[in-house]
Order: structure tokens, then sequence, then C-alpha cells
């Protein structure tokens, strides 16, 4: 089987210098190997091209049967590493706890020990629209520690 280890090692190394970063990767018992990243700037097909082939040079199929597959992480992916949580600020994201209660809100902030968010507001039933007023209520600012964040992903919006 091969070893994660030495996946991560080689991806590490590759991306070095690069505003790219390795998020997952996993091995199954059947040595599909899959690798996902992200990047400051997004990450392009060309990316992921270069760094299956440079992980493949380390490896000999005639040896050692495997099924390599490299990405970047989705729309719907959770985020998992302080870097996500501080590229997406600005961006509305919606926080699982350990209770499975949801969190939505605006990004904030994201330091070591977790996130703020702007809380958006709750939504009553049948009332009438609120108007938005030019500043958010002193109670809308949460900060969620990141042992208490069992899931959170960035929301997408095709409003206009």
């Amino acid at each position: 089987m091969i070893d994660k280890n030495k996946i991560i090692a080689i991806v590490n190394e590759f991306l070095e210098g690069t505003d790219l970063f390795l998020v997952k990767v996993s091995v199954s018992t059947q040595n599909k190997v899959s690798v996902y990243l992200d990047g400051d700037n997004g990450v392009k097909i060309e990316d992921c091209v270069r760094l299956s082939r440079h992980i493949e040079s380390f490896f000999d199929r005639d040896r050692e049967d495997y099924q390599l597959e490299v990405s970047s992480v989705g729309v719907g992916t959770p985020l998992t590493l302080l870097r996500q949580y501080r590229n997406n600020i600005g961006r509305n994201i919606a926080v699982l706890d350990p209770d499975n209660q949801k969190t939505r809100g605006k990004l904030l902030e994201a330091t070591p020990e977790g996130i703020t968010l702007e809380k958006e507001p709750s939504k009553s039933g049948k009332k009438k629209k609120q108007k938005e007023t030019a500043e958010p209520a002193k109670d809308s600012k949460v900060f969620i520690p990141f042992d208490q964040i069992k899931e959170a992903k960035i929301q997408v919006s095709f409003k206009k």
C-alpha cells in the first residue's frame, strides 16, 4: 500500500513557495490516492496536472498498482484549515456545532483560536421584511472556538 505520509511529503515539497496548499490526502486499501488542494488565489487545472505528474514520478506502476486523483476542494467541501477560513473572510458561512445547531453569517475574522461571524438576522415566519439598518445589532457578532465547530461551509449565493 502507498504510504500516505510519503504523498504528503511529496506534495508539500512541490507546493513550497507557491500560493497553493494541501488540504487533505487519503489513501484507500485499494491504493486509490486522493489529493485535495486549495490556494490563496484558487486552483487551476494546470496546477492539478503538474502536481499529479510530479507525484507519479516517485512511483513505478509496474511495481505498485494505484489510482491517483489530484483536485481542488469543491464548493461544498467543509473548511478544515485556518488558511481556508482566512481566505474566505467576508463570505457567508454556515457553521454546525457539536449539537448540530447551525449558525449562519458573514465570516469577519479567523484566528488560531476560532472565528468571528456577523450572524444573519433570524428569519420569522410571515412577517414583512424589516428595513435594513446601517449598523448591525450589538449581539450580532459571535465568536466560535474551533473546538466547537463540527463543520463549516461557505454558503454560495446566486442572488444579484
